[in-house]
């Protein structure tokens, strides 16, 4: 199995933060995004890592921000570790894992995207048949498709802390409403041109989360872009409204702990050696199908 990378370690960069996921460095003005292995579930970060994440987030956001950047623009430099003298010391620990990206200053806003009914949409939809004060069709059933995708923006919160749904007049008085419809508008075209192209692929993109940033006063995409650690992946072929769906994205990880009933908080337990071999396994058929 191949060794998991739970941090990296370059002396002589200069350290910016660590993120659920990805560790920041300050490359030459610009940022270096290095995706580990590691894995968050409910917001919190497990000890534990799963084989190959890292790279397999890399190589999925590279190929849906080339596929939508007649959409919108994306951070990204390159992708290449040997394209940078100071990291290729480091190649060990980074190929395969890196992005350096422009230093954007981000929204602080985490955009979702549903156009289908899951995970806390669904519980939210259960209650009284809306989702973030959208109010939806009655008669939905768990897993439905919906008439059109809704965008469902969250508070952006720390490592340790839970993101909060938010309404769309609450993101307009916190970051202003010409930006806001700006952001939302992109968010749903960007979906929609995924969804299109993945479902040819035989995957369906339930939903899935956008970061934002402004660069030179225009509106980027940032961060990663429909991963498994950010979307729900569903196969096509099995695809039955009415009832949870098989996926290749962590929401195993998530049934499993569900199962268990962990209570979210930190401390993470530790997960058995076959929940992270099959969530390995999804991730990199993730990858296999939507990139070939």
């Amino acid at each position: 199995m191949t060794e998991v990378v739970l941090e990296t370690k370059l002396p002589g960069l200069k350290f910016m933060k660590k993120g659920k996921v990805r560790d920041l460095y300050e490359l030459n003005g610009n940022v270096l995004f290095v995706a580990t292995d590691r894995l968050s579930a409910f917001d919190v970060v497990f000890k534990q890592g799963i084989p190959d994440k890292g790279m397999v987030l890399t190589k999925i956001s590279e190929y849906w921000f080339k596929q939508v950047a007649d959409v919108v623009p994306n951070h990204i430099i390159s992708t290449d570790v040997n394209a940078f003298p100071e990291l290729v010391k480091f190649k060990d620990q980074l190929a395969g894992r890196i992005m350096v990206v422009k230093s954007v200053k981000p929204v602080m806003v985490e955009c979702i995207v549903r156009g289908y009914l899951s995970g806390s949409g669904w519980e939210s939809y259960k209650k009284d048949s809306s989702i973030c004060g959208i109010k939806l069709p009655g008669g939905l059933v768990e897993s439905s498709k919906l008439p059109e995708p809704v965008f469902t923006p969250t508070t952006k919160a720390e490592v340790g802390v839970h993101d909060e749904n938010i309404t769309f007049d609450q993101m307009k008085k916190q970051i202003g409403e010409k930006l806001a419809e700006e952001i939302k508008n992109t968010s749903i075209r960007v979906y929609l041109k995924a969804a299109g192209i993945a479902e040819k692929k035989g995957i369906i993109i339930a939903d899935t989360k956008f970061e934002f940033g402004i660069y030179d006063n225009k509106l980027m995409i940032i961060d990663e872009c429909m991963t498994p650690d950010s979307s729900r992946f569903w196969p096509k072929d099995a695809y039955k409204p009415g009832q949870g769906q098989p996926s290749y994205d962590k929401q195993f990880v998530r049934d499993y702990l569900i199962a268990i009933k962990w209570n979210k908080q930190p401390p993470a337990p530790d997960l058995p050696q076959d929940i992270i071999s099959k969530t390995a396994d999804k991730y990199r058929e993730a990858l296999k199908k939507i990139t070939g």
